[in-house]
C-alpha cells in the first residue's frame, strides 16, 4: 500500500465578481439588415486586428497597441476600436493560455508513457517504488511506441510556436471552418453554412464607461429599453437619429436580474453590451455585462457555524446530506437528478433546476454553506490515467465539472450560502467504509454516494470522517465505559493541574503540594492522584 497524500484543508470559495444577464431581441427587417451589415464590416475589422496582433506575437509591447487602435479609429471610431482591441487582446491572451495547457499535457502524456513502456510485459505497479504497471500485450506496447512519436512530434510543433509567440486562432470557431469541408455529413448546404459563418464573425460588442450616459456610449440602452448603437463612420447614412445612431424599434426587457441593471444604468455606472445572432434558429439575443467589487471572504468557522449541506456530484445525480456544526447526519439524504444527453443548453437547463432544488433544500434545513469536493478531471480522457476501461474514461470526460461549480458558485452567491470546496482524497472509500453501514436502516438504505457526502461534510467541518466508537469491555477504564457521542474540534482541550484548595486536610500532605499534583498524566486515572479531596470538576466536552 502507498502512503495516502496530504490532504488539503477547506477552503471558502470567493463569489463570482462578474455578472451576466442575457434577453432576446424582437426586431424588425430592417433593424436586422442594419445589424448585420454593422456587425460584418466590424467584424473584418476585427480580424484585420487579430491578424495583426498575432502576427507580432511576442514582439508586441505598450507602444504597438495605440498604433493597432489609431488604424481602427480611422476606419470606425475611437470607442469601437478601443473595443476590438481589447477583445483582440482577449483573445490572444486565450489561446496562449490554452497553448500552455496544450504543452503540459503533451509532456505529461510523453513521461507516462514512457515510464510504462520501459516495463515489462503484464507488469504489475508498484506504488511503494513509483513504478506504473506495463502494458498488458506485445500489440498494445506496439501501438502506444506509435502514438509516442506522434506525440512527440506534437510537442515539438508547439514547442515551436511557443518559443516564437504564434497561436493558431480562427475567428467564428476551428468547429464551424471544418465543418465547412464535410457539410454532408452535417446535413448543411453551402448557403446555410455561409450564413452561420457570417454571424459567428460579427463583432457587435462595447465594453462600458461609468459617468457616461446610461453607462455606455457605444450600445445604449435607457431604462425605458431603447437599444440605440453608434454607426461607424462609413456607415453613418444608416442613422435614424442625431448624431450618427440608430434606434431599434423594439424595447428591451431583462427577466433576470432586471432591477440591479436598472440601478446600474440610471447612475450611470459602466455596462458593456454584446448583440448575438443564432442563425441556425434565426433569433437576436442581446447580453449586459458588468463588474461588481469584490465582496471580502467570510471566515471558515463563520460559515459553518449553522452546518453545512454536504453535496457528492455524479454523472447522473448530486447526492447531499445535511451536517450539524458537529459533523452529525441529520435527517435523509437527498438525492437531484438530472440528465446530460442531448444539447447544451439542455445540459445547462438540467444543471440549473439541480441546483435550484439543491439550493432550496439548503435554505429549508437553516444552513449557511454548501459543500462540494474541488474536482479537476483535465486528465480525465487520459488511457494512461484511468487505465484500459473506455467506459469509465468516457463517464469521467462528460462529467460537468466546471458548469456544476461554476453555476453551484454565482448561484449561491445569489441566495446568500458561501461555498467549502474540500480535497476530494478518499471521500469516497472512507465515507463507505466508515458510514455505509451505520446510516443504513431495512426500511432505507443508503448509497456510497450518500455516505462521501457524509465524508465531504465532516472534512469541511474539520472533524475526523473515522467515526468513534465504543471500545472492547477489556481496554474500558471505568465501569461506565467510553462516551460514544462527538465534538467540534475546538473542544479538544486538555485539563489543566489541579488547582491548590485552601481548607484543612484530614491527610499529613498540605493541601496543593502533593507529589503528583501537576502531573497530567497521575491525574487522568481515577484513583491514582495523591491528593483525594473531594472538589468539584466542569464536565469535559463532547470528544469528537
Amino acid at each position: 500500500m502507498g502512503t495516502p497524500r496530504q490532504v488539503a484543508a477547506p477552503l471558502v470559495v470567493p463569489a463570482p465578481a462578474g455578472v451576466t444577464i442575457r434577453t432576446r431581441l424582437r426586431l424588425t427587417p430592417a433593424d436586422e439588415t442594419v445589424l448585420t451589415e454593422v456587425g460584418g464590416f466590424l467584424g473584418s475589422l476585427a480580424s484585420q486586428d487579430l491578424a495583426v496582433r498575432a502576427r507580432s506575437g511576442t514582439a508586441h509591447d505598450a507602444d504597438s497597441w495605440p498604433d493597432r487602435k489609431r488604424l481602427l479609429t480611422a476606419q470606425s471610431s475611437s470607442r469601437w476600436a478601443g473595443s476590438i482591441t481589447r477583445a483582440t487582446h482577449d483573445q490572444w491572451a486565450s489561446a496562449r493560455r490554452a497553448q500552455a495547457a496544450e504543452r503540459a499535457w503533451l509532456r505529461g502524456e510523453i513521461t507516462r508513457i514512457r515510464a510504462r513502456l520501459s516495463r515489462p510485459l503484464g507488469a504489475k505497479a508498484d506504488k511503494r517504488c513509483g513504478l506504473p504497471r506495463g502494458y498488458a500485450t506485445r500489440s498494445e506496447w506496439h501501438g502506444k511506441s506509435r502514438r509516442l512519436s506522434a506525440l512527440q512530434d506534437r510537442l515539438a510543433a508547439v514547442e515551436a510556436d511557443w518559443a516564437a509567440g504564434s497561436v493558431h486562432v480562427v475567428r467564428g470557431g476551428k468547429r464551424l471552418a471544418r465543418l465547412r469541408h464535410r457539410l454532408g455529413d452535417a446535413g448543411l448546404c453551402a448557403p446555410d453554412w455561409r450564413k452561420r459563418w457570417q454571424a459567428a464573425r460579427m463583432f457587435l460588442a462595447a465594453d462600458g464607461e461609468s459617468g457616461k450616459r446610461f453607462g455606455n456610449e457605444t450600445i445604449r440602452v435607457t431604462d425605458t429599453g431603447q437599444l440605440s448603437l453608434k454607426l461607424p463612420r462609413p456607415l453613418a447614412h444608416l442613422a435614424n437619429a442625431p448624431h450618427g445612431r440608430y434606434v431599434l424599434d423594439g424595447a428591451v426587457a431583462f427577466r433576470h436580474r432586471a432591477g440591479e441593471w436598472r440601478d446600474r444604468i440610471t447612475a450611470d455606472r459602466a455596462v458593456g453590451y454584446r448583440i448575438q445572432h443564432d442563425a441556425v434558429r434565426g433569433r437576436w439575443y442581446l447580453t449586459a455585462s458588468w463588474q461588481r467589487p469584490a465582496a471580502p471572504v467570510p471566515p471558515l468557522r463563520a460559515v459553518l457555524a449553522r452546518g453545512v449541506l454536504a453535496v457528492d456530484m455524479n454523472d447522473d445525480h448530486l447526492a447531499a446530506w445535511h451536517l450539524d456544526a458537529h459533523g452529525n447526519p441529520v435527517g435523509a439524504p437527498r438525492r437531484y437528478v438530472y440528465d446530460l444527453s442531448g444539447g447544451a443548453s439542455h445540459r445547462d437547463a438540467q444543471i440549473r433546476h439541480a441546483l435550484t432544488r439543491l439550493l432550496h433544500h439548503a435554505r429549508r434545513c437553516g444552513v449557511g454553506a454548501v459543500a462540494i469536493e474541488d474536482l479537476d478531471f483535465a486528465d480525465g480522457t487520459s488511457r494512461e490515467q484511468h487505465g484500459r476501461s473506455k467506459q469509465f474514461r468516457r463517464l469521467v470526460s462528460r462529467f460537468p465539472t466546471a458548469g456544476l461549480r461554476g453555476r453551484l458558485v454565482s448561484m449561491a452567491a445569489d441566495r446568500g450560502f458561501a461555498i467549502v470546496a474540500v480535497d476530494p482524497a478518499y471521500t469516497s472509500q472512507w465515507g463507505a467504509r466508515h458510514w455505509l453501514k451505520p446510516l443504513s436502516t431495512p426500511a432505507s438504505e443508503i448509497t456510497r454516494h450518500d455516505a462521501a457526502a457524509v465524508a465531504i461534510g465532516r472534512r469541511a467541518l474539520g472533524v475526523p470522517i473515522r467515526r468513534r466508537t465504543a471500545p472492547p469491555p477489556r481496554d474500558r477504564r471505568d465501569p461506565a465505559g467510553h462516551r460514544t457521542v462527538q465534538a467540534g474540534p475546538e473542544g479538544r482541550v486538555h485539563e489543566g493541574p489541579r488547582p491548590r484548595l485552601p481548607g484543612p486536610r484530614t491527610r499529613s500532605v498540605p493541601p496543593g503540594r502533593g507529589a503528583n499534583a501537576g502531573d497530567q498524566r497521575a491525574q487522568d486515572h481515577s484513583g491514582c492522584a495523591v491528593e483525594q479531596a473531594s472538589r468539584s470538576r466542569a464536565a469535559p466536552p463532547l470528544d469528537p
